[in-house]
């Protein structure tokens, strides 16, 4: 996904650079809202996710403390490695969609100098 990301980020950022007419600004303003929403809608889904998996480790941990054996602790380190990836996954995914955001008003404001 993150690969995905910078690779629609690469190519609106070479578009931008140049000089698109006024119809190619339309049109890359509704390419990248319809990304946004593609990418806002996996954020969602990650922090779902991501909740659910911190919440599962919290528990866990809690159990461990009262309950300290092997399979218990092994849990316990598999549930935190497990979020620490997915909160890095979306810190990721966060800051690329506040990066987008900022690319989407720079083709607003190319679209009003246009001729």
């Amino acid at each position: 996904m993150i690969d995905y990301i910078e690779r629609h980020e690469t190519y609106i950022r070479e578009l931008l650079t140049g000089h698109p007419e006024k119809e190619t600004l339309a049109e890359l303003l509704v390419y990248h809202d319809r990304q946004i929403s593609w990418v806002q809608q996996e954020r969602l889904a990650h922090l779902i996710t991501m909740m659910f998996v911190c919440l599962f480790f919290l528990l866990a941990f809690g159990w461990t403390l009262i309950h300290f054996t092997l399979p218990y602790i092994l849990l316990t380190a598999l549930l935190l490695i497990l979020s620490a990836a997915y909160i890095l996954h979306y810190y990721r995914l966060e800051n690329s969609v506040q990066r987008w955001y900022v690319l989407s008003n720079q083709i607003r404001e190319k679209l009003l100098q246009a001729k």
